[in-house]
């Protein structure tokens, strides 16, 4: 089997990825800016029978990126799902705000992505890349511009190396997930009265994301069941994203 390092891999989307590898027999790196917790998701991932490492690291360090990549004893894929997120005003955003999430999100799929394509390229082996981005990547949405900037410069950088870097058998690809209720998410987005009611009646399909449902769409693109697939966005959002007709008066499922 193969060795894939899950950025974000503490906790959430990152953690649920990072399990699903592991049911199938990859041995996992995981990286977190914090210790106690990758320690505790590492534990999770050893007791399903692979070998998981951990880094504790900050995704935006270049530096520590590459000398993670290059001591690593082997090393195939990277899914790049570290990010930060916060909603606010376009008007009330700080320049540091802005930053801060542009550089988690996009320079760490760039510090990660090159690190291991440099790798690959020397040793003359194939490998995958997955890049978790969000629908509004492409449709945009108000209060997180600084995440859909960052998120839609990863979709162009996805399809742009997918291009440059498929002779050297290097595949990246893309999943946008919808809502998943993580715990962070619970009690930042769903804590307003009836909050929860309001999103999911946006959802053709009624209800939000599992973190495994996306965990599932991130193995397949990593795995050999997707060999001719690149530059490719897999949407999981339950059809969100899709929009309303024009003259749709009610919220899909009323």
């Amino acid at each position: 089997m193969t060795t894939h390092i899950v950025t974000g891999g503490s906790a959430g989307i990152g953690l649920a990825i990072a399990r699903r590898m592991a049911q199938d027999g990859h041995d996992l790196v995981l990286v977190a800016r914090n210790e106690e917790k990758l320690v505790m998701a590492a534990t999770q991932i050893r007791a399903l029978g692979v070998n998981c490492r951990t880094a504790a690291l900050d995704v935006r360090d270049n530096d520590a990126v590459n000398q993670l990549v290059d001591e690593l004893p082997e090393v195939d894929g990277v899914v790049n799902n570290a990010a930060g997120n916060f909603a606010k005003p376009t008007v009330e955003l700080s320049l540091n705000g802005f930053r801060a999430v542009v550089e988690i999100s996009l320079y760490g799929t760039f510090n990660f992505s090159t690190a291991l394509a440099r790798r690959l390229m020397a040793e003359q082996k194939s490998g995958a890349i997955c890049n978790i981005i969000t629908t509004y990547a492409w449709t945009g949405a108000p209060r997180v511009a600084h995440s859909a900037a960052a998120k839609a410069g990863m979709l162009a950088f996805t399809k742009s190396v997918a291009r440059e870097w498929g002779p050297d058998g290097i595949r990246v690809n893309a999943v946008a997930p919808g809502f998943v209720a993580t715990e962070s998410a619970v009690s930042n987005i769903l804590s307003a009265p009836g909050a929860a009611e309001r999103m999911s009646q946006m959802i053709p399909l009624g209800r939000f994301a599992q973190a495994e449902e996306i965990a599932e769409s991130v193995v397949f693109l990593q795995g050999d069941r997707s060999a001719y697939t690149t530059g490719a966005v897999l949407t999981v959002d339950g059809g969100r994203s899709l929009g309303m007709s024009m003259h749709q008066a009610e919220p899909v499922g009323t």
